[in-house]
């Protein structure tokens, strides 16, 4: 159910970067999405989008499944799965502020890691894990040169990654609040226009 990730090849390049998704990315997958940039290096970018929630599933949905006995003391269980892009969308990670000590994670920075193996679902369902995170299903994927080819055709807008837009600001502003970052206003951006 998780993502195998290889953490020994990480490179900055666009890791902890916001991937906003442009105009000319309208009536496709990603279209007003927000994908943070999780690993990206000369073999290709693995991301998550972090702002569609599924309206059909929950954290506690996914505790059930596991058989994964919950103790919820903050309405952790209500949280909603996110679809973290179009790739392997039954399997599952969990984006969480910090990079604690589980089992395989993807350090993103200093303060943010992606978790694929089961033991940070255990620990969110004994509400001892980390104090911030969101879990998606699937995720976005990009070969050798793929994004920066697509970055060069001016699919998307690429800012520094902010984890008070990740965890705190509310879904469904987040392509809005990643904007903001940019200080552009997207209705007057031209679609061939280049990128920050």
């Amino acid at each position: 159910m998780f993502i195998d990730m290889d953490n020994s090849n990480s490179s900055p390049g666009l890791a902890n970067h916001f991937l906003i998704a442009r105009s000319s990315l309208r009536n496709t997958y990603f279209e007003e999405t927000v994908t943070l940039i999780c690993q990206h290096d000369e073999n290709g970018a693995l991301g998550v989008v972090i702002n569609r929630p599924r309206k059909d599933l929950t954290l506690k949905n996914i505790f059930d499944e596991l058989d994964l006995s919950t103790i919820d003391t903050d309405g952790a269980t209500r949280s909603p799965v996110y679809e973290g892009g179009p790739v392997d969308q039954h399997k599952g990670c969990v984006l969480h502020e910090g990079v604690g000590k589980w089992g395989t994670t993807l350090v993103i920075s200093d303060n943010l890691g992606l978790t694929s193996s089961r033991d940070v679902l255990e620990s969110l369902s004994r509400s001892d894990g980390p104090d911030h995170s969101l879990m998606t299903l699937g995720y976005a994927g990009w070969g050798k040169g793929q994004l920066e080819q697509e970055m060069q055709e001016n699919a998307w807008l690429s800012v520094e990654a902010d984890c008070e837009i990740i965890f705190s600001v509310p879904a469904q502003q987040r392509w809005t609040a990643a904007v903001s970052k940019l200080g552009i206003d997207m209705n007057q951006l031209a679609p061939s226009s280049g990128h920050a």
